[in-house]
Parts: structure tokens; sequence; C-alpha cells
């Protein structure tokens, strides 16, 4: 199949049958064009496998993307994604070939769970990212904005007075508001105001404390937010420099898959296998958005995935770089 037919199909997909054949059709186009994925194929002695499951294709570590250039065929990118290098090692750099492709990804998982954008307003409290370039989060939000009708309006940094103006205006107006923060933010926002916003305002916060703050579980995190600012749950983001797809979750730390992302578990201590449903252990996923650079990612998350296909994320292996889209361990 050729590359522009992949980038079409993986956006018509309807089902797992359809996921697991356009799966397997990225792996073959990426392990014959992306050089590095391709080498540690070799490596593993796997490039000449016969590959008929999701569960035999090897994930490649993370990690590549902070040491090589992971492309599928040789392009100049459109633009480039960075991590935030929080721990002052090495960032991430993923190369992107096309952001129409992002866009895509972005506008079918936001709408598969939250419908039509046109009906929010979009707000972002998103300091540091918008302090840095090449942060993927800040242009999932440009978008969004962009999208609902307000334009680059709705982002704010460390003006909450500002920030909490524009949430009553809009509620008075009857608008839907989607508050789209990172979580030390969120917590500085919370603890200067004690609002009711209920059914008004959905908060979904991204990750992100960066040794701001006192390190809490996430569970502590959405209980001072939803009792300061009088919201029923908060909901969350999933999502990495290194891909272009996005899971979400409703509340509970509960997520769901989106049409172009899934999930698998492998065993902690053992990297080519995998656990059942309701077992902790290393997150895999395949994310077929990232057909240029490489759609299978050995992550360094910690969760589970429950037999419904919804997942939590438990935070991070020991010893593994601090990512900071991510929480911490969460009991």
């Amino acid at each position: 199949m050729q590359p522009k037919d992949l980038e079409k199909q993986i956006f018509e997909i309807d089902s797992d049958a359809k996921f697991f054949e356009i799966a397997l059709e990225v792996f073959d186009f990426q392990r014959k064009n992306n050089p590095v994925y391709q080498k540690y194929l070799k490596l593993l002695g796997r490039y000449d496998a016969k590959i008929d499951s999701l569960y035999q294709i090897p994930f490649m570590p993370v990690e590549f993307f902070k040491q090589f250039h992971v492309k599928t065929t040789e392009y100049e990118p459109q633009t480039v994604f960075t991590s935030s290098g929080t721990t002052g090692n090495n960032t991430s750099h993923h190369y992107i070939k096309d952001l129409d492709i992002y866009y895509k990804s972005l506008v079918t998982g936001f709408q598969q769970y939250y419908g039509d954008i046109c009906q929010y307003k979009i707000l972002a409290l998103l300091p540091a990212y918008l302090e840095r370039t090449g942060s993927s989060l800040v242009v999932m939000v440009e978008k969004l904005m962009e999208l609902s009708g307000n334009g680059n309006e709705g982002f704010y940094l460390y003006d909450f007075d500002s920030l909490a103006r524009k949430i009553d205006e809009l509620i008075v107006k009857n608008q839907k508001i989607l508050l789209i923060g990172v979580t030390f933010a969120l917590l500085d926002y919370a603890e200067k105001f004690k609002k009711n916003y209920g059914e008004h305002l959905i908060i979904m916060e991204t990750g992100g404390m960066k040794g701001r703050k006192k390190e809490i579980t996430r569970e502590e995190v959405h209980q001072i937010l939803t009792t300061n600012l009088g919201v029923s749950s908060i909901h969350s983001e999933y999502g990495m420099t290194e891909l272009l797809s996005q899971a979400y979750s409703k509340g509970s730390g509960i997520y769901n898959e989106t049409s172009t992302m899934k999930l698998l578990i492998r065993d902690a201590t053992d990297p080519f296998q995998y656990v059942k449903p309701g077992v902790s252990g290393g997150i895999n996923v395949i994310d077929l958005a990232n057909i240029y650079s490489c759609s299978f990612i050995e992550t360094r998350d910690l969760g589970i995935k429950y037999a419904d296909n919804s997942f939590k994320v438990l935070g991070r292996f020991d010893n593994s770089d601090t990512r900071g889209c991510n929480l911490l361990y969460v009991k």
C-alpha cells in the first residue's frame, strides 16, 4: 500500500479488525523505510520475522527520540516537537512531516469523546509550555482554539484574575467552556479562587508538576480541584511529544483509546511478554498517526488496561526520565 493510501485509511478505521489490518501495513512500511527502527529490528533479529499479530511487533524504546532522527522516509520536517527537558537531559525531538496529519488525529480523537469542537470556548492555562518553543501541547491547544472560533485569545500565563473574569463572562453568556491547564497552574488557580463552576466548566489537566509544588498523587490533585472549583470531575489528556494521538479521561484517571491509538501492557520485567487485563505493566503505544516517525513506542510509563479497553496511567518506571506531561505514581 502506498503511503498516501495508508494516511487515508488511518482515519477511516471503524473496528478493531481494521485497526489490526492497518497497523500491520504501517509496521511493514516503517521497517522498510525507517533506518533507526530498521536497525533496531535487525539487532533484535526480528527484521525478517513473520509478523501477523500486534503482540509480535517489537516496540521501539521512546528514548530513541532523544538519541536519533526517527523518521520514516526522507523529508524536511514541517516542524519539530520537542520535550520540555525538565531534568536537564537531552530532549526528545519528533520530526513532523505534515502537521495536517497531527491535526486530523487531534480532531478525530477529540470529537470521538467530546463532540463538535465548535460548541466549546477553549481557554488555556499553560505557563512553562508557552515560555518555550516546540511544545506539541501548545500547538494542540492553538488548533482547538482556532476550530472553536475564539482564535488564540484564550491563552493565560500567570494572570489568574483575567482568567477568572473571562470564565465568569462566558458563563453569563451560557457558553460551554473547556479549560486546559498544566497541573501546577491549575492548583495555583484553585488555591487563589474558591468557585462553584458546576457544569459550566470542563477542566482538563495535562499533567506537569515540574518541581513547582510538593509532589502529590493524581487523586489528590483532582480532589483539590473539584472541591475548590465546584466541578464534579477533572478530565485529563494523555499524550507526549513522541505521539501524534491523544487519549482522554472524563474522570477518575480512566482513559479511553481513540481510533488511531491503542495500548498494550507489557510485563514489567520482560518487554516481549504481555499481561492480562487488570494487571499492571509497562505501556506500549500503537499510534498510527505516527506514520512518518514510528508508530510502535515502548514508553517508560506504567499502567493497567481493563477488559473494556480503558486504561489507567500509574506513573513512571524507576530511574526513568521525569516526563513533564505525566503525573506521579498513583496509589
